[in-house]
């Protein structure tokens, strides 16, 4: 006999499908998605010291950045495990409680990412646009203020989906078409209305994507506008340099996300919702660490004084 769960559903526990059904695919990206973990780890992990323990970069945009690593670490450890989990195991089984402990977890990071990644990108805007009223526009306390905002309004999402997933009821199928529990392949699975949880899903999602992306696409615009006035062409060639490294790393997230929650969820939409997904949890974590920091200056000249620290102690 299945015990009842919490919200009068008969399943107990879920089965994660994972990325892949191909047994001939499991090892090789078991082995691909180890590697891609372990840099987003080092690299972000690495990042978060660097500016922690170098206080030449304790500025506005090393402070965004500090929380954009943390956020990077902490939402790719929220699903990895158990997605390596499912290439080297039969059945990856989660319990209900912790696939709804995952989705809330999941969002509330993801949704912070887009609003931290806004901030940068409004730092970088008055920093090139307005230079002049830099320290005034982003004080400590602005600073701040926007930080809060990023992490309330993932907390506001993340509880308004998982909320909605809560009071729905799961019947004899259980096994999620997916590699994390997400929104979407949960839907898929309810025995109950989901019309207001897609209503939420359109509304949550449409705002949180679609308020930050074009507020970053704004701020790059004008950016953008004013390299071209640059008078060095050395000046302007670095600018766009680092620009378009930023943008590629921006349209990566925000299309995917926008690809996997904006499209109507039929089984042939998940499917491919389920690989381009790969690139806002996988791909993004791994890049930001590398794009944000690795070409920047004042990163590689802190990286080497910690080094000659260690090489001369």
């Amino acid at each position: 006999m299945k015990m009842v769960a919490r919200n009068d559903s008969l399943v107990t526990e879920f089965i994660l499908a994972g990325l892949t059904d191909h047994p001939e695919l499991q090892q090789p990206l078991f082995y691909l998605f180890l590697m891609i973990y372990i840099v987003t780890v080092v690299g972000n992990l690495g990042l978060i010291i660097l500016i922690g323990l170098n206080s030449h970069l304790h500025t506005p945009m090393y402070y965004f950045l500090f929380n954009l690593s943390f956020i990077d670490l902490c939402y790719s450890s929220v699903f990895t495990p158990k997605m390596l989990m499912n290439f080297v195991s039969r059945k990856n089984i989660i319990s209900y409680v912790g696939c709804m402990t995952q989705l809330f977890f999941f969002l509330f990071f993801v949704i912070s990412e887009c609003y931290m990644l806004t901030s940068m990108a409004y730092d970088r805007y008055v920093a090139i646009c307005k230079p002049l009223l830099y320290k005034v526009s982003m004080s400590r306390q602005v600073c701040s203020m926007l930080t809060l905002a990023a992490y309330v309004m993932g907390f506001g999402g993340a509880a308004a989906h998982t909320g909605c997933t809560l009071r729905l009821t799961f019947c004899s199928v259980n096994v999620i078409n997916h590699y994390l529990c997400d929104i979407l392949p949960l839907l898929q699975l309810s025995c109950s209305s989901t019309y207001v949880n897609e209503v939420v899903v359109l509304i949550v999602v449409g705002i949180n994507i679609t308020a930050p992306s074009f507020t970053i696409l704004i701020s790059y615009i004008f950016i953008l506008t004013s390299i071209v006035h640059i008078k060095s062409a050395q000046g302007r060639s670095k600018a766009f340099s680092t620009c378009s490294s930023h943008i590629i790393a921006l349209s990566l997230f925000f299309g995917s996300a926008a690809f996997m929650y904006l499209k109507y969820s039929s089984p042939g939409s998940m499917e491919q919702g389920k690989v381009s997904s790969v690139f806002y949890t996988n791909i993004v974590p791994m890049l930001n660490p590398l794009i944000y920091s690795l070409r920047n200056k004042d990163v590689k000249v802190a990286l080497n004084k910690m080094l000659d620290k260690r090489t001369f102690s």
